[in-house]
């Protein structure tokens, strides 16, 4: 085989997935669910069931013993630790790095957000942050081709701590009630 045929050779899937291929993937759908393990900045593992619904919500719920539970609805993110009878700890989600891939519309390629883009042939791995608020933090997404999906995402919050989320088969479609994503009805039957 001549030089230029082996180039063309090569397999397509070692470039890096366009910005808005990875863009059109999140687009493409208002919900999904499946499993998730996560490697907390203490090197803890835990693991639970995830629950997206665009624009702007996401539970993270955690398997016993933790029983912990994280959500964003209404502009904020919650996090509900088990182990406390006090209300939850909130955040607003735009001072987060999820509320770049919950947005109605997620456009990498129109906005400034994208610091890294490459491949290492096997993944593609996406940096983003907010260009106005770097303090916020970032989140590193990783995907694969053929079909686009979304693997895992590390967010490095404001000061460094990273904390890994590995996905499982993601179900994409499908009803994901309101109550899910509600902080205060949650709230509220915690103290019930």
């Amino acid at each position: 085989m001549s030089l230029p045929a082996l180039a063309l050779a090569r397999p397509a899937f070692a470039q890096a997935i366009p910005l808005s291929e990875i863009s059109r993937y999140f687009n493409a759908f208002q919900t999904a669910q499946g499993e998730f393990t996560q490697i907390n900045p203490d090197e803890t593992i835990s693991t639970g069931r995830l629950y997206i619904r665009r624009p702007g919500r996401v539970r993270f719920e955690y398997d016993p013993p933790e029983r912990s539970l994280v959500m964003a609805g209404g502009g904020q993110v919650a996090v509900f630790d088990a182990r406390s009878n006090q209300g939850p700890n909130q955040y607003p989600l735009r001072q987060t790095p999820l509320s770049l891939i919950l947005e109605q519309n997620v456009d990498f390629e129109n906005r400034r957000m994208v610091v890294g883009h490459d491949s290492d042939g096997t993944t593609t791995t996406v940096v983003a942050q907010d260009p106005e608020n770097p303090q916020y933090g970032s989140i590193r997404l990783v995907f694969s081709a053929n079909p686009t999906e979304l693997r895992q995402w590390v967010i490095r919050d404001d000061g460094g701590a990273e904390t890994t989320v590995i996905l499982g088969n993601m179900e994409f479609g499908g009803d994901l009630s309101a109550r899910l994503f509600n902080i205060t009805a949650e709230a509220e039957a915690r103290r019930r």
